[in-house]
């Protein structure tokens, strides 16, 4: 299904957390699933005063800030300085990526509360002096992705009030350097993704550490084994441990205990249904991930039991019909993601009875028109993922009650032009995907009365320049992909009005020329920060002149015809160059 202009996923889907994935491991490819890796940008009090409404006069704080940053080579020392100031002034200097070595020993000795360096360049031992420096006032600290070895870890030994700290992909740190943490007794947060000093060994330290409510391990690949000294953390309530793919039953036995758990992140690990049976008196989870563990439905019983339960994936699972009845029991869930598994239409049976669902994924299940039946009674749904699917343009009926749906995913299932008026009426709907061959310009038609519509994917779907005068109906849109290959100039220019737009994907229509570049200029004003546009490279020549009218974007991908192979312009040529600042990916 789909054809040649389509395109499926097969990511493991990446759920929302309170630990975001550092930009420097990012990967750019279509937007759809794009993490822009955007340097800090300069701030200025101009934007800072802004507020509330363009022009506002800036605070005398937000002066003095300024100003103090502006001349921060005239400085040795703010040590003198309340605070709170000298906080602003050194969170300001971070921000706008004027921190260095030598301006940061201005901020020795200021007790300064909290240090948020994750990801910034050049963080060493050597900046870990005047970190340590804080001592006692020093509450929490961010070091992801620097060059801080042992050395430097050891010397927060003299913040002995430390409440969080976030060591993500720090390669230099071993397990000896962990040692440290058992003085942190205080410590409330502790990250350390991706580490290869969090070892049996190593994690001995967090034994001490029995105020700790968050910890996230992921990517750790050598905690086997090391559990075992998390057994006394009884306050710990977020567990994240994603794609710790060592960690087997064994491990999750000392879970047990910890009866407090809200939140437990257990994706990719190598556990069955025996370690998932370890987690029955876990009553306050709410929180659960299994997606892409080796379990089956046979661990369905042991989740019954977890009556708080509000969030459980369990994509890309062995879960089957046998035992699915144990879905009903979960009264609270509003989230459940069953994609990828060998689900049908007798399976959805056992989720009517879930009338809190806000959010169901049935992604690449075996479900079909029937099985929709089974839904029409969850009239909370605001989510409902039906990608790849046996689901036709008939089933989409039993939808009609869903008032509250807000996105709703078709791509790659077997509904026509027939299907979209049946959706037409559900008009909540913000995002709809309709990445699917079968759609043309007679179901875009029949979709204009959704005028709240933020998203629209139509990224495979036969759509013409004649169907492009649609786009107008639908003013609030800030993301469309529109694929097929079968636009030119023409249906741009009933595009270029869409002035909410921050993603447009053109990409696949080899008929657009520099012209398409003219239009598309004038949608995103000046000041936009996060536009991302892709456009075939049949608009190439214009692009790489000076005159270039979409420079001005701050972000502006240009995508080879099904090689996705792009120009990014970034960032803005500077004021007075001739030429525009390329980056070749």
């Amino acid at each position: 299904m789909g054809g040649v202009c389509s395109r499926k996923r097969s990511q493991l889907v990446h759920e929302d957390d309170s630990f975001q994935t550092s930009t420097r491991f990012s990967k750019t490819s279509s937007f759809k699933w794009l993490l822009l890796t955007l340097p800090r940008s300069n701030s200025d009090v101009s934007r800072k005063g802004q507020g509330k409404g363009p022009g506002r006069c800036p605070s005398l704080m937000e002066l003095c800030v300024a100003k103090a940053c502006e001349d921060i080579d005239k400085y040795s020392s703010f040590s003198v300085l309340p605070r709170d100031l000298s906080q602003q002034i050194f969170n300001e200097l971070v921000e706008s990526n004027r921190l260095t070595e030598t301006s940061l020993e201005t901020f020795r000795d200021c007790a300064l509360q909290d240090i948020y360096l994750g990801e910034y360049p050049g963080v060493n031992d050597t900046w870990m002096e005047v970190v340590a420096s804080q001592r006692h006032s020093l509450l929490s600290v961010d070091i992801s992705c620097s060059e801080v070895t042992d050395s430097g870890l050891y010397l927060l030994r003299d913040c002995p009030n430390m409440q969080s700290l976030t060591c993500n992909y720090c390669d230099q740190i071993s397990e000896h350097g962990l040692g440290i943490l058992s003085g942190l007794s205080y410590l409330t947060s502790l990250s350390f993704k991706r580490s290869d000093g969090v070892t049996p060994e190593g994690m001995k330290a967090f034994a001490n550490l029995v105020n700790l409510v968050n910890l996230d391990l992921e990517r750790c690949l050598k905690i086997h084994g090391g559990l075992v000294h998390l057994k006394g953390l009884r306050n710990l309530e977020s567990l994240n441990m994603r794609y710790c793919n060592n960690v087997v039953d064994s491990d999750i036995k000392y879970l047990s205990d910890l009866t407090n758990l809200k939140e437990l992140q257990l994706s990719c690990c190598r556990i069955t249904d025996l370690g998932v049976s370890y987690l029955r008196g876990l009553s306050k989870l709410t929180h659960l991930n299994l997606e892409g563990c080796p379990v089956t439905s046979a661990c369905l019983e042991a989740i019954s039991g977890l009556a708080s339960l509000v969030v459980l994936n369990l994509s890309r699972c062995g879960i089957y019909g046998e035992g699915c009845e144990n879905f009903q029991g979960l009264k609270k869930l509003k989230v459940l993601n069953l994609g990828f598994n060998n689900i049908t239409d007798e399976c959805l049976v056992h989720l009517k009875e879930l009338i809190n669902l806000e959010s169901l994924n049935l992604d690449s299940c075996k479900v079909g028109d029937e099985g929709l039946l089974h839904l029409k009674g969850l009239v909370l749904l605001k989510s409902l993922e039906l990608s790849d699917t046996e689901v036709g343009s008939n089933g989409l009926q039993h939808l009609s009650g869903l008032r509250n749906l807000e996105s709703i995913n078709l791509s790659f299932t077997l509904v026509t032009d027939t299907g979209m008026k049946k959706i037409s009426a559900l008009n909540s709907l913000k995002s709809v995907n309709l990445d699917n061959r079968q759609i043309t310009d007679v179901g875009l038609a029949a979709l204009t009365s959704l005028t709240g519509l933020t998203h629209l994917d139509l990224f495979g779907a036969r759509i013409t320049d004649y169907s492009t005068s649609c786009f107008r109906f639908f003013k609030n849109l800030q993301s469309l992909e529109v694929c097929g290959g079968l636009i030119t100039d023409a249906g741009v220019k009933n595009i270029k009005d869409l002035k909410a737009l921050k993603q447009l994907n053109l990409s696949q229509n080899v008929n657009l020329t520099d012209k398409t570049l003219e239009l598309i200029s004038g949608i995103i004003p000046p000041c936009q920060d996060d536009i991302v546009m892709s456009v075939p490279s049949s608009c190439l020549a214009l692009l790489l002149s000076h005159d270039c009218p979409v420079c001005r974007l701050d972000c502006f991908s240009l995508t080879e015809c099904l090689q996705h192979s792009c120009i990014e312009c970034w960032p803005p040529p500077p004021e007075g160059s001739a030429e525009p600042a390329l980056a070749v990916t």
